[in-house]
């Protein structure tokens, strides 16, 4: 009998697409973002179909410029799949699956029941929020209290994007899970429990519920962030943080670097953001100065503090980041970042957090960018604040 699955998620440094890094800031559609699996079979009678999955990362008009780094790091997440099956066969032994299945369901409904007490602790008014992306897409969101149960409504967001700021419907409901395990405030066990006592409304073929075939890249990054602050915002708990990744790509045909960037946190009702962090959505570590500049032809001249660029009020919001590199060869640089002309907002009459600027050479650019660069050329990143909460 079918009981249990495994699985991992990891992020690939490149699977193809229109740039290097497969984070292309101008995308229109999915394959312009990289190779499209679609849930394919990696493993047939325990052998690894590489040449089945080589196949599907050479095709295309836009193929992995890796595809042998991504076999490994297949395989890596296959392997640690097999470890998962294994120990869950180990652990059944020992308790029997009868035991295991009835702890999996208390898990769900401890979960449940601790989103349910969250909720009428918060006990919250019937109320709406929205805010826009740099562009003016609406991203709107109302929370109505029903009895133990919370009604989180999406209408009135804006349509599907033409670009690629488009979340994908289990991207907003990833959001939309953290934001209920931060009303929580305990460590919890991620589970399907958390949003049962919640009734989801997101309407299809909108930003955050695209048709098939979209363009993505930026929903998953940058609109992500936005979902979580209009959450927050409607809450009245937490002002906007950053509400970006700020997204950096560079490298040739033969290989692609990626990373993203912290900023400022917003401040809540009873504390100031936290400066120089990566916020809500992002959760990724930097790559380290010397490994950077071992492997690849960037020099680090700047990694700072962006001072006052949170906003005041009673708490202050958080400040972003400076960070500053020289390109040692030509190669094509990508960004990919919101917050530029859209502020992240204060609430409770505190002010906002700086917006973020894109430098190259001194030159503002705009949110997004797709540049060659060559020897000696300069990038500079200023990323935003959080908003601040209450009046001074």
């Amino acid at each position: 009998k079918l009981r249990f699955f495994t699985a991992c998620r990891g992020h690939h440094s490149d699977v193809g697409g229109i740039t290097p890094g497969s984070m292309p800031p101008f995308s229109t559609s999915l394959r312009e973002e990289g190779v499209v699996f679609n849930a394919m079979e990696a493993i047939s009678n325990g052998r690894f179909l590489e040449d089945k999955i080589r196949e599907v990362l050479n095709s295309g008009p836009y193929p992995s410029r890796k595809p042998d780094e991504v076999i490994a790091d297949l395989k890596a997440q296959l392997a640690a799949n097999q470890l998962g099956k294994r120990l869950l066969l180990s652990f059944q032994k020992k308790e029997g699956s009868e035991r295991i299945e009835r702890s999996m369901l208390q898990l769900r409904r401890r979960a449940a029941q601790r989103v349910e007490a969250a909720l009428q602790k918060l006990a919250l008014q019937p109320c709406s929020f929205e805010d826009t992306l740099d562009d003016g897409s609406i991203i709107k969101v109302a929370l109505i209290m029903r009895g133990k149960r919370m009604l989180i409504d999406f209408s009135g967001t804006a349509a599907s994007h033409k670009g690629n700021l488009n979340a994908p419907k289990a991207v907003t409901i990833a959001a939309v899970l953290y934001f209920l395990r931060l009303l929580v405030g305990e460590d919890l066990p991620l589970n399907q429990g958390c949003l049962d006592p919640i009734d989801l409304v997101i309407p299809e073929n909108s930003l955050l519920n695209p048709p098939e075939g979209a363009a993505v890249v930026a929903g998953n990054v940058e609109t992500s962030q936005r979902v979580v602050d209009v959450l927050l915002g409607a809450s009245g708990l937490a002002a906007a943080s950053q509400g970006t990744m700020n997204n950096l790509s560079f490298g040739d045909k033969k290989s692609g670097y990626y990373e993203t960037i912290a900023g400022g946190a917003g401040a809540t009702s009873t504390k100031s953001g936290a400066s120089a962090v990566h916020t809500h959505m992002t959760n990724t570590r930097i790559t380290d100065p010397e490994e950077l500049e071992l492997n690849f032809p960037m020099r680090l001249e700047q990694f700072s503090i962006r001072h006052d660029s949170g906003g005041k009020g009673l708490y202050s919001g958080g400040n972003g980041i400076v960070r500053r590199f020289t390109v040692l060869a030509p190669m094509t640089l990508s960004i990919m970042s919101q917050r530029r002309t859209k502020a992240p907002f204060g609430l409770n009459g505190a002010s906002p957090g700086a917006r973020g600027i894109n430098l190259v050479n001194d030159k503002p650019q705009g949110n997004n960018l797709s540049k060659n660069l060559q020897k000696g050329d300069e990038v500079s990143i200023h990323t935003p604040g959080g908003g601040g909460f209450g009046t001074p």
